[in-house]
């Protein structure tokens, strides 16, 4: 199979790597320089070349991202994946059909991927493309006859204005390349290209509410760039924060209300076992899919508020019940005795082990892992992963024939969880900030967080910042927990999370930082420019106390 996707022409040098890459976290919005340190392709420029990944993985905003890269000249030529991908896709989709900046999309068999990546320069040329002296035709564009209910062909004709007929033109595009052969309706959706990833963000989202565009189904929003409220105040430069709340306005004056949470499974009323939701964030969707059984894709940015505009959806993946099965097994040889560093370091195994399906992770029966737990594992494992899922046998409620008949199996151990530790820990033990909240912190953790503490206060010098939903920071605000906090020195900040936060709210003067997320272990030293040491919340609270983190695995890690 050689198929183009999108179509544009492009040459350039080949760029490979067989391991898949976030654009968010992973990719400099402004240069196209990569910045994820755990990747292969860790200092590199994108821009101008012919990219082999397997596919994308990590967070929804990488679609955001590519568009900038194309807006300013600094994205690929083409991209060249060897499985399905979704998130840059439509993020060359959008910068092609709304801003005529195209970028060329193909997907290779494994055979033509691999003699691809051995060659130093490539051209894609119409129905063609050339590397030295091998050449390869490539099969046109996916098409699809779709299902069509009236009512979307009603919108499709435009009866429900501008906005909505682009959305669904959209949506039937991406479904044409997923293979739908139908839509389903969305009771509910999530937008996560709300926060201010690059300046192609806003002018995504102004041009859609210029469109007029308004939601159809109720559509929370995720955290954003800025504490909404009182970013002047906090020193933000209005270079940076007039911009970003501009973007959070432009959804809610589109009708997402206001939520700001990288947790909206946080909120009332989660969504329920079955239910068909349209959600983006990374970390979101795989709770959802995993902990609660809704039913979701990991939609990419801009693809979530068209999915709200039009409350339509391709119905593919996991929206499938085969969709949803497990092709690899990971039984956890799971150590004595564990504290809560044990799922978000578990989680990020996972999903190095099973970087491009669905696992199924066993050998946990007889734990009892908190909300809280399964949150962190998730948010880890959608670093390393590009499943928009996992099951774990006893614990998620479709993990039982969750199996696929043909899947294969590995193990995880001990010595991979005091591997992993170490990676998360290569940095000076002295640290200058503590920070909590990635995604953002529930009510029990601000409670445990505040018994960790003890009614001591932190070291001067160590700044202790926790991030939260307004809901969350309502919620300790009447039961004291906030109070106790602040006085024991430690910032509550909510709206924004750590994937969004920028200076001044991140301490300019902090060199290393300590956190007890997984995914943020993971993303901070691209995102942040720190060093980054990782523990269990207790073991962060100590360290805001002494300054000084752990400079050894935890006992239930030593051999």
């Amino acid at each position: 199979m050689a198929q183009i996707i999108l179509e544009a022409a492009a040459k350039g040098p080949v760029l490979a790597s067989a391991e898949g890459l976030s654009f968010w976290g992973g990719v400099d919005a402004a240069t196209g320089r990569v910045i994820d340190a755990h990747h292969p392709l860790h200092g590199r420029t994108l821009g101008g070349t012919i990219l082999l990944l397997p596919t994308s993985r990590g967070s929804c905003t990488g679609s955001g991202v590519l568009l900038e890269l194309a807006l300013s000249g600094n994205a690929p030529a083409a991209l060249v994946f060897r499985e399905e991908e979704d998130i840059l896709t439509l993020g060359a989709t959008i910068a092609g059909r709304m801003f005529g900046q195209p970028v060329a999309v193909l997907r290779l068999g494994a055979d033509a991927w691999d003699r691809l990546a051995k060659e130093g320069h490539a051209e894609v040329d119409g129905a063609r493309l050339t590397a030295g002296d091998w050449a390869l035709d490539l099969a046109p564009p996916p098409t699809a006859t779709l299902e069509l209910t009236e009512g979307d062909r009603a919108m499709l004709d435009g009866a429900e204005g501008a906005a909505a007929q682009l959305a669904l033109e959209v949506i039937c595009t991406m479904a044409a390349g997923q293979g739908a052969s139908r839509l389903t309706d969305v009771t509910r959706a999530h937008i996560d290209g709300c926060i201010y990833a690059s300046p192609a963000n806003l002018t995504f989202a102004r041009r859609m509410a210029d469109m007029g565009a308004r939601v159809r189904v109720p559509t929370t929003m995720n955290a954003i760039s800025v504490d909404h409220s009182n970013w002047q105040a906090q020193g933000v430069p209005p270079v940076f924060g007039n911009p970003a709340q501009k973007l959070a306005d432009a959804y809610v004056e589109m009708g997402a209300q206001p939520s700001f949470t990288c947790a909206p499974y946080l909120l009332r009323e989660p969504p329920e076992l079955g239910e068909m939701i349209g959600w983006s964030e990374s970390n979101a969707v795989i709770y959802a899919n995993s902990v609660l059984g809704a039913r979701t894709v990991k939609h990419p940015d801009f693809m979530d508020l068209f999915i709200a505009l039009t409350g339509r959806a391709p119905l593919s993946g996991v929206y499938l019940d085969e969709g949803r099965a497990a092709r690899r097994a990971i039984h956890v040889d799971l150590p004595a005795r564990h504290d809560d560093a044990l799922w978000p370091l578990l989680g990020w195994l996972a999903g190095r082990a099973a970087p491009d399906r669905i696992p199924l992770l066993t050998g946990l029966e007889h734990t009892a892992p908190s909300s809280d737990d399964l949150k962190a594992l998730c948010a880890a494992f959608g670093t390393t992963s590009a499943a928009p899922m996992l099951h774990i046998a006893g614990i998620t409620p479709e993990a039982a024939g969750a199996l696929d008949a043909d899947a294969d199996a590995l193990r995880i151990g001990a010595a991979d969880l005091a591997e992993a530790w170490r990676q998360f820990n290569a940095a000076p033990a002295e640290v200058d900030l503590i920070a909590l909240g990635s995604p953002h912190f529930s009510l029990p953790e601000c409670r445990a967080l505040d018994a960790a503490m003890a009614g001591r206060r932190r070291r001067e010098g160590t700044q202790v910042i926790a991030t939260v939903g307004q809901h969350v920071l309502d919620a300790i605000r009447a039961d004291g927990t906030l109070a106790s906090l602040e006085a024991s020195g430690v910032q509550v900040v909510p709206d924004i999370c750590w994937c969004s936060i920028s200076e001044p709210v991140f301490p300019p003067s902090a060199r290393v930082l300590m956190t007890n997320s997984g995914k943020y272990a993971h993303y901070a030293p691209g995102l942040s420019s720190r060093e980054v040491r990782f523990g269990a919340l207790a073991d962060c609270a100590e360290a805001a106390i002494t300054g000084i983190a752990p400079d050894q695995p935890p006992g239930w890690l030593l051999p």
